[in-house]
């Protein structure tokens, strides 16, 4: 890896990737540069606020409606399930349900269970389960 760094650039910063050929680790890799300082729109209390991504532990759907989760909050979010896939790098937040989506970046453990689905353990002890569906998608990712 190459870093070069130069003080005289008119933005904030700039990240230049070079490569022989463009394919789907290039594009991972773009997406979680652009996530990098992803701020999400969340509503609590009639009140908006701003949530960096990398604060969020999980989101999570119920009766059409979506969550996130911080280690403070429980917000509202506008967008859906399958919209917050597209925006959110898949490096760092992955499916595990119909209904979830979770930081893999806030998993402090996971344990195999009997019916063949795993329980996550997050940082702040929050205990969520991958469903059989999404489980060997989670176990490729992770290589376990």
């Amino acid at each position: 890896m190459n870093i070069k760094i130069v003080e005289d650039i008119k933005s904030s910063f700039q990240v230049i990737i070079k490569c022989k050929i463009i394919n789907e680790e290039v594009f991972r890799l773009r997406r979680h540069i652009e996530l990098f300082d992803k701020k999400l729109y969340a509503k609590k209390d009639n009140e908006m606020f701003l949530i960096n991504s990398s604060d969020v532990l999980y989101f999570d759907s119920v009766d059409n409606r979506t969550f996130l989760y911080t280690n403070d909050d429980v917000m509202e979010i506008k967008q859906k399930l399958y919209e917050l896939e597209d925006i959110l790098s898949d490096k760092d937040f992955v499916r595990i349900s119909k209904s979830q989506i979770v930081n893999i970046n806030q998993i402090r453990s996971l344990k195999p269970e009997l019916n063949r689905t795993i329980l996550v353990t997050l940082f702040n002890g929050e205990r969520l389960y991958i469903s059989r569906k999404y489980v060997k998608i989670i176990r490729n990712m992770l290589s376990i």
